[in-house]
């Protein structure tokens, strides 16, 4: 399921966010991810999505994200971390997964990240849980 057939986008003012590897949704304290299929995920890309999240929501902020991963793509787990201690404003993650690889795939990554991941079979539990967290407090 894509994130802006969804009625939370619909209905909460979400801002579509388009760069050359994927769509981004910026919501009020989280923004969803779908990256494009057979898209490499690195330190490049993730520094300029970060940038952006940070003119958008505050360098001060922390926010979450949902990587809703209704694509096959690949990552390099250790840019998140590079990316994570550079910028900081990223608190939690919800991964949604359509399969037992992507499962799979996401469990190597929930083991090399520094930042808890929770691992969703919907979008909807996805928003449900992220939407809920208190940790999640824009500050520009």
């Amino acid at each position: 399921m894509r994130f802006e057939t969804t009625n939370y986008f619909k209905n909460n003012h979400s801002y579509k966010h388009v760069l050359s590897f994927g769509t981004f949704y910026l919501c009020e304290n989280f923004y969803v991810a779908e990256i494009n299929e057979g898209a490499h995920v690195d330190y490049e890309n993730l520094k300029e999505l970060m940038q952006d999240l940070v003119s958008f929501y505050g360098k001060n902020s922390k926010i979450g994200v949902i990587a809703n991963r209704i694509n096959a793509y690949s990552t390099n787990p250790q840019s998140f971390n590079k990316i994570d201690a550079e910028f900081n404003i990223v608190s939690a993650s919800a991964f949604v997964l359509y399969s037992d690889l992507a499962f799979g795939n996401a469990s190597i990554e929930k083991m090399i990240t520094n930042k808890s991941i929770k691992r969703c079979e919907s979008l909807d539990e996805a928003i449900e849980w992220i939407s809920n967290l208190e940790e999640l407090v824009l500050k520009s």
